[in-house]
């Protein structure tokens, strides 16, 4: 018997992609594996845009919750954990749905992909330069060494940045250049959700996050680490709602700038996401906001596996 295939949701952030794998999961039998490199991360549910449990529509998800915020994130890892998920699920007879806007992570599930190795020493004086120096000049070095890794990476990202610039200084190539041809290990469909609205949509996103209680979550995760957190503190949202909060999560400063820097940031990352998406030629994309999404979806998976 064959093997079942893989089903990977693709696309930039507010498209409705975590809806659209459960609806996927409920037609072809299949489990929601998580690509979303900040939704591993145990306690950020409303600012990642997490579904709660009520509306994954009984269908189990996987790597949700996995990492406590304290820990760097670490997409060699994810990688073991995600093909592990995937071979699991495979072992029922199910199919496996990947779901996020996590390019890098979603590649290192899917494809021949291999990480460069690691320097303590190289990573320790590239952080240094970063403490002291501010992420802004590391990734303009970056932009001058390697354009593709620039513009795929936040300015404000600064552990990847360091990453790419260790590897850069490692391997003697650029970043991208480790990155192979587009070649998936699976027998996979890559379904791509785009919209002419996100604009829109980012604002609503976050204006609705706020209203349920965004800020008390930040706030909430202060003990917990959250602010020295590598990777965990500098997401979306939380980076810039923790400039509003004294140590103790006092309010400091008025909300309301935090929450417009967050819409500009964030659509920014659209732009990013779209940019790497697009370039895998794999990728089947569909107007998220057409009617028969979910149909078409399943037709697309019908003809391609």
């Amino acid at each position: 018997m064959a093997e079942p295939p893989v089903i990977a949701v693709v696309g930039p952030t507010a498209t409705g992609k975590s809806q659209l794998a459960v609806a996927l999961a409920r037609r072809l039998g299949g489990e929601v594996v998580n690509a979303d490199s900040m939704q591993l991360y145990a306690g950020m549910d409303i600012g990642t845009a997490k579904l709660p449990p009520a509306e994954r529509g009984g269908i189990a998800h996987h790597l949700l919750d996995v990492w406590p915020i304290t820990k760097s994130a670490a997409v060699a890892e994810y990688q073991s954990l995600a093909r592990a998920a995937i071979a699991e699920i495979h072992g029922r007879g199910r199919v496996p749905v990947l779901v996020g806007g996590s390019g890098l992570y979603l590649r290192g599930a899917l494809d021949r992909l291999e990480f460069p190795g690691e320097s303590a020493e190289i990573r320790a004086r590239l952080s240094g330069e970063l403490t002291a120096a501010g992420p802004g000049r590391l990734h303009s070095r970056l932009a001058d060494l390697d354009p593709a890794a620039a513009a795929a990476i936040l300015p404000t990202n600064g552990r990847r940045i360091v990453r790419a610039l260790e590897v850069i200084e490692l391997t003697g190539h650029p970043f991208t250049a480790t990155m192979p041809g587009f070649d998936s290990i699976y027998v996979c469909t890559q379904i791509g959700l785009d919209r002419d609205d996100l604009d829109e949509r980012v604002a609503q996103r976050v204006h609705s996050m706020m209203a349920t209680g965004f800020l008390d979550e930040v706030r909430g995760l202060l003990p917990a680490g959250l602010r020295d957190s590598p990777t965990a503190g500098k997401a979306l949202g939380y980076a810039q709602l923790l400039d509003c909060l004294s140590a103790e999560g006092e309010i400091r400063r008025d909300p309301a700038g935090a929450v417009q820097a967050t819409i500009r940031a964030t659509r920014r990352f659209v732009r990013r996401q779209r940019s790497w998406f697009r370039r895998d030629p794999r990728v089947r994309w569909f107007d998220a906001a057409t009617p028969d999404l979910v149909d078409a979806a399943c037709r697309e998976v019908a003809n391609t596996i």
